[in-house]
């Protein structure tokens, strides 16, 4: 028998439902004008306030959110923000407590249609949208947007884990994107981020939500990537994000490495 809190989260949920994908609607014609009449700037603000509603749309099902970051991050150089994931809450705050440095994304192309404000955000707002299954041309992609954040001193999110996490243990990173980015862009400033609880939200899959779920971002220590080796800065970062785990969380295990192609003899 489902406990109280869950049959209690069935009627909650459609609230939060409504209320959450109501922002979406709402917000998708305000980017379009803000950014037809207004330009970039404009855009950009619309999209900080619509992550801002959507994270209050959020708190209808008690849920917190603490940003914890007591480092000041200049924007005189772009900056790649490297995060555990677990789940598609984990964006709002980062997109509103992060929102001076510019944060884009690298999404898969199916991201880039059909969703109210997200699609439309990540199709005009300077993310980066990849096809999987042709690398070529998604190297090519996110070369132009590494070119783009270089010049403009803007910032990138990368989940180097490849997938969300379901129960909140984090994976190995896979460094093939990390060693991408640190190498196209090597006058970075690398801010590991750890975010904790937010799988908590979809314990029940996407349909109850949980309730009363403190989901925390916490922001360590910025690396230059020039100061390191980029495959030793790899191993750095995945240490820093995954260590404010409990031990019980964590799987120590060195960055995933592509399987060495076997060749004739």
């Amino acid at each position: 028998m489902p406990s109280p809190k869950k049959i209690l989260s069935y009627p909650l949920s459609i609230i939060f439902l409504i209320a959450f994908f109501g922002c979406l609607v709402i917000f998708h014609p305000i980017q379009w004008f803000c950014l037809k009449f207004f330009g970039y700037q404009a855009h950009k603000k619309s999209v900080d306030y619509l992550n801002f509603m959507l994270m209050r749309s959020l708190n209808l099902l008690g849920t917190t959110f603490h940003f914890e970051n007591p480092y000041t991050i200049n924007r005189d150089q772009p900056c790649i923000i490297v995060a555990n994931h677990q789940g598609p809450y984990d964006i709002p705050p980062i997109i509103w407590y992060l929102r001076k440095l510019h944060p884009k994304f690298i999404s898969k192309k199916e991201l880039g249609k059909g969703i109210p404000s997200i699609s439309y955000n990540l199709r005009h707002g300077g993310s980066a949208l990849i096809d999987r299954k042709d690398k070529l041309k998604s190297l090519k992609t996110i070369k132009t947007l590494t070119e783009t954040l270089n010049t403009t001193h803007r910032s990138v999110v990368i989940f180097p884990e490849g997938t969300r996490s379901k129960d909140g243990i984090p994976q190995a990173f896979s460094p093939g994107g990390l060693i991408t980015l640190f190498t196209a862009m090597p006058d970075a400033l690398v801010i590991p981020l750890t975010i904790h609880n937010s799988w908590k939200l979809m314990r029940w899959g996407s349909y109850p939500i949980d309730l009363g779920v403190k989901v925390r971002h916490i922001v360590h220590e910025p690396i230059l990537v020039s100061s390191m080796p980029v495959r030793q800065l790899v191993q750095k970062v995945q240490e820093v994000v995954l260590a404010d785990f409990p031990e019980i969380h964590r799987r120590k295990r060195e960055p995933r490495e592509r399987p060495a192609q076997k060749t004739d003899s």
